[in-house]
C-alpha cells in the first residue's frame, strides 16, 4: 500500500473501533437502564447519561489541563529556556535544529507551530500533547536528539505533528470518556447485584419478558462482567491504529518514509525504558517508554493488549510506502 492507501485503511479501521466502542456503551447502558434502574417497561436512560456525564467530565479536565500535567510529570523543558541557558555550542545547535524542523513540519501540515520541549532522558522517544492545534506541544528526549540525524528527526517530528493534525489527543480523550462510562456502569451493576435490589428487579424483568428477555439478560450480564476488559482492548486497538496512521501521515509530510523507518529502527535498538515518561502517558509516545515486550510481539495476545504496534510491522509498512513512492 502507498501512503495514501495506508491513511485511508487506518482511518476506516479507527471508525470501526469507535463504532464498536459506542455499541458496547449502548448495550451495557441499555441493559442497566432496563434491568436495574427501569421501573416499568418504558424507561429513560438515566444511568447511561449519568455515567457518560461523569466520564465526560473527567475527560474534559484531561483535555483542558492534561497537557500541562504530562509535560510537568516528564520534567520537559521549553526549547527557548534551554537555548538561553545552554553554553555548549553543539547542544545549542541541536536545539536550534529541532526548533527549525518543528517549524518546517508545521508549515507542511498547515498548522500553527506547536510549543517545543526537550525531556532530560537518554532513551530516544517523543510525544505530542495538547487539546488542539492552537494548544499543542511536541516533546522529544535528549537521547533522541543525540541519536538521530536530521532526516530521521524530521520523520519523528512529522509523526508527532500528524497526531496534532489528526486530533488524536482529542480522540483518545473521547475514548477515555467512553471507557469511564462503561466501567462505571459495570461497577454500578455489580454493586446493585451485591446489594440484591438489581437481582430481584432483573428476575422480574426476565419473567415479564419471557425467553427473549431472559436471553438478553444473560448476554448483557456476561457483557457487564467482561466490560472493563473489552473497553481496555478497544482503547488499545484504537491507540495502535492511530500510530499506524501517524506513520503514514508523517511520511506524507516529509515525502520520505525511509527517514522515519530509520528513526524507528534506532529507537527500537535502544533497550532502556524512558524513565521520565510515566505509565499513564505511555500511549502518547512514538514508542512504548516502558519497554514492554508485549508491544514487540505480533501474537494474537499482543494484538489485544499492546498499546503500540510492533516496530517491525511499522518499519515494514514505511518501507513499503517508500517502494510505492519510488516505483522501484
Amino acid at each position: 500500500m502507498n501512503l495514501y492507501e495506508q491513511q485511508t485503511a487506518n482511518r476506516r479501521r479507527t471508525w470501526l473501533v469507535m463504532a464498536a466502542f459506542i455499541a458496547l456503551l449502548l448495550f451495557v447502558g441499555g441493559g442497566f437502564d432496563l434491568f436495574i434502574s427501569g421501573g416499568g417497561r418504558a424507561f429513560f436512560p438515566f444511568g447511561s447519561l449519568i455515567a457518560l456525564a461523569i466520564g465526560g467530565g473527567q475527560s474534559w479536565w484531561s483535555l483542558r489541563y492534561g497537557d500541562r500535567a504530562v509535560l510537568r510529570s516528564s520534567a520537559a523543558e521549553p526549547i527557548d529556556t534551554l537555548l538561553s541557558q545552554t553554553t555548549d555550542d553543539a547542544t545549542k545547535l541541536s536545539y536550534k535544529q529541532l526548533d527549525n524542523i518543528v517549524e518546517e513540519m508545521a508549515i507542511a501540515a498547515g498548522l500553527p507551530k506547536p510549543a517545543v520541549y526537550v525531556v532530560p532522558d537518554q532513551d530516544p522517544n517523543a510525544f505530542a500533547t495538547g487539546r488542539d492545534a492552537d494548544h499543542a506541544s511536541i516533546a522529544v528526549t535528549a537521547g533522541l536528539l543525540q541519536s538521530l540525524n536530521r532526516d530521521e528527526l524530521q520523520g519523528v517530528v512529522a509523526h508527532e505533528m500528524s497526531h496534532v493534525r489528526n486530533l488524536d489527543i482529542r480522540l483518545m480523550t473521547v475514548v477515555a470518556a467512553l471507557v469511564g462510562a462503561v466501567v462505571l456502569l459495570a461497577d454500578w451493576t455489580t454493586r446493585s447485584f451485591m446489594f440484591g435490589g438489581g437481582r430481584s428487579r432483573s428476575r422480574e424483568r426476565g419473567k415479564d419478558g419471557g425467553a427473549g428477555a431472559l436471553i438478553f439478560f444473560v448476554v448483557w450480564l456476561i457483557a457487564v462482567i467482561l466490560t472493563p476488559i473489552l473497553a481496555r482492548m478497544l482503547a488499545m486497538a484504537l491507540s495502535r491504529r492511530r500510530e499506524y496512521l501517524a506513520d503514514a501521515s508523517g511520511a506524507e509530510l516529509t515525502r520520505n518514509p525511509l527517514g522515519l523507518a530509520s528513526a524507528l529502527e534506532k529507537i527500537e535498538d535502544a533497550v532502556a525504558p524512558t524513565a521520565s515518561i510515566k505509565r499513564g502517558t505511555a500511549h502518547l509516545c512514538i514508542a512504548d517508554p516502558l519497554g514492554r515486550q508485549l508491544n514487540q510481539s505480533e501474537s494474537g495476545w499482543a494484538n489485544l493488549w499492546a498499546s503500540h504496534p510492533p516496530m517491525a510491522s511499522r518499519i515494514a509498512a514505511l518501507k513499503a510506502m517508500a517502494f510505492q513512492t519510488t516505483g522501484t
